[in-house]
């Protein structure tokens, strides 16, 4: 998706407002505490989360500078999941970068990613009074409820009977939660009624869900250059993404998985790459690949109903409309 003036006037304030925020806690102090924080701000990435939540604050007539800290908080809180999130995945790189626990050490990531938890609240304190408390609420809530989706993805690596359902609930958790509390965020600091709030929720539901389902794709059938991450992840440590379980649901499908089942080769290996292969081609054969994309667009068709809700101007429903379209065609 091309980037229109206004999202460039979103990203621009957004770049301006998180530098001078974090001006306040500078390299090279506190013993490097704040350097991975600096770090990974600065890898950049899509800020597709503050830039929905400004741009819901706008849709509703709102102020960007009542949003702002509200998009801060929200790209600090995913940028610390992040952090602590490749260390349970031993992930090499993150947006193409060495990760945090590889560039220092897993202790100094926890750290700095507990302080950057730390830092996303303290940005919350310049909300609008009149909209913190339900804002707090919102984003205590999408916190509790991101944890217990990871905690979800972590025990589906031991479990053999995980199901679509559940898999669909830790994605809901895990990922579009967050997307939908960024809107649902962004339209509170406009002062929204709560009617309107719930429909940008319902948006950023849906776009969430739609979202991790591109991801996990993209993890198995993307290229590493373009998504900045080891490609075949998941396939090497048996994640139970959509993709895996629509494979492990067809016959020919659990026949071609068993025997790589607790098979878990290094990245660019010869078994590690046979795996990938073998994997990949029988979650074609089994026709899991159109089914993620099946379901990738009963959700962004979901997200559109709700934003048909809130009776936007056309080109402000255009625009949050082709943001949801983007998210299922992008490469990274």
């Amino acid at each position: 998706m091309s980037l229109t003036a206004s999202e460039a006037r979103w990203r621009d304030a957004f770049e301006g407002s998180i530098k001078n925020f974090l001006q306040g806690y500078p390299q090279g102090s506190a013993d490097e505490l704040y350097d991975p924080i600096h770090y990974l701000i600065s890898l950049g990435g899509k800020r597709i989360r503050p830039i929905l939540a400004l741009a819901a604050c706008e849709a509703e007539g709102g102020q960007l500078e009542a949003a702002m800290p509200v998009a801060m908080a929200v790209e600090l809180f995913h940028n610390f999941t992040l952090m602590h999130d490749d260390i349970m995945d031993e992930a090499p790189l993150r947006r193409g970068r060495p990760t945090v626990h590889t560039k220092w050490s897993e202790n100094v990531a926890i750290l700095s990613g507990d302080v950057m938890y730390t830092l996303a609240m303290t940005a919350l304190e310049g909300t609008p009074s009149s909209a913190l408390k339900e804002v707090l609420r919102q984003f205590n809530e999408t916190s509790k409820e991101v944890c217990e989706g990871q905690q979800s993805d972590m025990a589906f690596e031991v479990r053999d009977n995980v199901t679509v359902d559940e898999y669909l609930k830790m994605i809901r958790l895990k990922t579009s939660v967050l997307l939908a509390a960024s809107a649902a965020m962004g339209a509170s600091a406009a002062g929204a009624s709560p009617e309107r709030v719930e429909a940008w929720y319902q948006y950023g539901v849906n776009v969430g869900l739609a979202f991790q389902i591109q991801d996990d794709f993209l993890d198995t059938f993307g290229e590493s250059d373009s998504t900045g991450k080891q490609v075949g992840g998941d396939i090497l440590s048996d994640k139970k993404t959509l993709l895996w379980l629509t494979t492990q649901a067809h016959p020919a499908g659990r026949e071609a998985l068993a025997p790589w089942l607790g098979i878990h080769p290094a990245s660019g290996s010869e078994q590690g790459e046979a795996k990938i292969s073998a994997v990949r081609a029988a979650m074609i054969a089994t026709g899991a690949d159109a089914e993620a994309q099946r379901r990738m667009s009963q959700h962004i068709e979901e997200a559109i109903s709700a934003l048909g809700k809130l009776k936007l101007s056309p080109e402000t429903a255009s625009w949050f409309e082709g943001l949801a379209r983007h998210v299922v065609s992008r490469s990274h």
